[in-house]
């Protein structure tokens, strides 16, 4: 039997304590009345996720104790996720507590559903942060460790990596820029046969046109000006092993044609040569263009397209995969924290809505530059919005209570049923599979206008 996540509740209420533990029978729950014993339980057990009433002895009227036994659990354990409990009538300490370090907040009364709820977030959050942590470490021995993603849209392409990965197949990476496609690149060459030979990369767009050709198919001497020797190009460099051409949809049109032919007869000419060598290497490649579009155009030609594809891989942007923008800004906290010999510093509310509600232009690399930026320009416990320049971002606070996330759908959903049917109740309740009557319901409870 698989031994469950310590729960260390701090709560002096005797009646609190029991309804908390019976609640959390899905993690070993651990009590403690004061600070003390809260300290020295959190030394014993090293809980994942603690629940902290903010009104504990000797000063069960307020918030003192509370807000220092936060401080010192966060000194103690600052991976540790605290989630704060508090009276309904004192969210000013709440949001002092969440400046502190805290992981979140909860107002009495207590419904035990929804802390349960606040509660499985944090411990999966935490296990999120210590997976990538081992990951980043090296100690994971998967080639994918530098992909950080836990959304179910990029779990999805590390399966097709995996399986597409021992096969010869020529892949083609699509994606927005800064999408990670290097490292899905290497991931392939890892994961394959050839992972004991070269992978080797080149972009296509970053080297002048009449230099291209003889970076990919080399030269012999005397070739031209210049060539005083003979030269490989990365095609034949990378022999036995893997070549990635990023941003292949810049690639001249004599090029096309060129690689084209080597994809079909597998043999190549270095420039100025009259010889035919072949070479033996993987193609993966990869580009943020609409080759589709450039085919049309004639940018493109359509049968180096298919034979580029012959395994089509699409990586989502970071603002179409749930969950990772968070994990991915806490990811880079970290590491660039403790590059500079810093304190990792928590993510405060309004920059987690930031982050969530950000597009992302420029995807990974972007968050990776903007982290980089805040921490060497942050000196304190936790990162607002401001802190990673994403102030102005418009923030659509999606609800964690599940009545609120109900009533939002259930509005969605009578609101599009009304508009189809240009408000005809009949018909907006055959759409929806309810009664006039439980629509007329719903209609009152949503106060939507008809």
């Amino acid at each position: 039997m698989a031994k469950k996540d310590t729960l260390l509740v701090v709560e002096d209420d005797h009646g609190i304590q029991s309804q908390l533990k019976w609640s959390f029978d899905d993690y070993d729950v651990v009590i403690a009345g004061d600070r003390e014993e809260a300290l020295s339980l959190l030394r014993r057990h090293e809980p994942k996720v603690v629940t902290l009433d903010m009104g504990l002895p000797p000063d069960p009227g307020g918030t003192t104790e509370g807000l220092a036994t936060l401080q010192e659990i966060l000194e103690l354990s600052p991976k540790t996720k605290v989630v704060v409990v508090t009276g309904n009538d004192d969210r000013e300490s709440a949001v002092r507590a969440i400046g502190i370090g805290a992981y979140d907040f909860y107002l009495k009364p207590i419904d035990a559903d929804i802390l349960g709820l606040i509660v499985n977030r944090a411990f999966r959050v935490r296990e999120l942060e210590d997976e990538n942590e081992r990951l980043g470490s090296g100690e994971g021995e998967s080639p994918l460790s530098g992909l950080i993603a836990s959304s179910v849209q990029m779990l999805k392409v590390c399966r097709t990596v995996e399986k597409v990965a021992p096969t010869n197949a020529t892949t083609l990476l699509l994606g927005e820029s800064g999408t990670g496609k290097e490292v899905l690149a290497k991931a392939l060459h890892e994961l394959s046969p050839r992972s004991e030979k070269r992978f080797v990369a080149i972009n296509c767009a970053a080297i002048p046109d009449n230099l291209l050709e003889s970076e990919l198919f080399g030269y012999e001497k005397g070739a031209f000006t210049g060539a005083a020797k003979q030269t490989l190009g990365k095609i034949e460099v990378a022999n036995g092993g893997t070549l990635f051409l990023d941003e292949i949809g810049d690639l001249p049109m004599g090029l096309q044609a060129k690689l084209l032919r080597f994809l079909q007869e597998r043999v190549i000419e270095r420039v100025g040569g009259r010889q035919e060598i072949p070479v033996d290497v993987r193609i993966v490649c990869a580009t943020h263009r609409g080759l589709p579009n450039m085919i049309s155009g004639g940018d493109f030609r359509e049968d180096l397209y298919y034979r580029l594809s012959e395994i089509t891989i699409n990586i989502p942007a970071v603002r179409e995969r749930e969950g990772d923008a968070v994990l991915l800004a806490r990811t880079f906290i970290e590491k660039f924290a403790k590059e500079q010999g810093k304190k990792t510093p928590a993510l405060a509310k309004d920059a987690l809505l930031a982050i969530e509600n950000y597009q992302w232009p420029g995807n990974v690399r972007e968050m990776e530059n903007k982290v980089k930026r805040a921490i060497i320009m942050f000196d304190g416990n936790q990162i607002a919005s401001e802190d990673l320049e994403l102030e102005d971002v418009e923030q659509m606070n999606m609800p964690f209570n599940l009545r609120e996330v109900r009533e939002e759908a259930e509005r969605k959903a009578v609101l599009r049923a009304l508009h189809h049917v240009n408000s005809n109740i009949a018909q907006a309740a055959e759409l929806l599979g309810v009664s006039r009557p439980t629509l007329y319901d719903l209609i009152k409870k949503l106060s939507i206008n008809i």
